[in-house]
């Protein structure tokens, strides 16, 4: 009996575990704790394009997860952007890897994420700092699931 109790007990908690990784949603952690974010997905070359312009305010748990096809070189700029932003760097397993803070708004100057980027999270201005987010912080979401990710789905 305690053998059946103790199997469903793992498959429950293995469906909650699988339940909190959501589309919708990005979760990260390191060493200084974990922070989660509802994020609107940026996944084609006109969403990548649009990304965050002419957005007077942002939720201070939101943000927007830009998603490439394969890892590549990116940079961004803050063109039509009024808020400023924090743009968080992860190469395909879900690891950061550069944070760029504070963004200045309009800025037309080129955001170099570095080499081998897969999606960027862009949450408001300052919250990387708040957190402690800092590159080697691992990122939960689907779209790193067939990426050997760092933390699984």
């Amino acid at each position: 009996m305690r053998f059946i109790f103790g199997f469903l007990l793992f498959l429950m908690t293995g469906g909650i575990a699988a339940a909190d990784c959501r589309s919708d949603q990005i979760a990260l952690k390191g060493d200084w704790g974990s922070a989660r974010f509802t994020i609107e997905i940026a996944d084609t070359v006109e969403s990548r394009a649009t990304g965050l312009m002419h957005r007077a305010s942002m939720e201070r748990t939101a943000g927007m997860l830009f998603v490439y096809d394969a890892p590549q070189r990116v940079a961004f700029w803050m063109k039509n952007t009024l808020i400023p932003l924090d743009m968080i760097f992860m190469d395909a397993s879900g690891v950061v890897t550069r944070v760029h803070h504070r963004a200045i708004p309009g800025d037309l100057t080129a955001i170099d994420g570095g080499n081998a980027v897969f999606a960027v999270l862009e949450i408001n201005g300052g919250l990387a700092a708040d957190y402690g987010i800092v590159p080697g912080t691992l990122a939960r979401h689907p779209v790193f699931s067939g990426q050997s990710p760092a933390w699984p789905c």
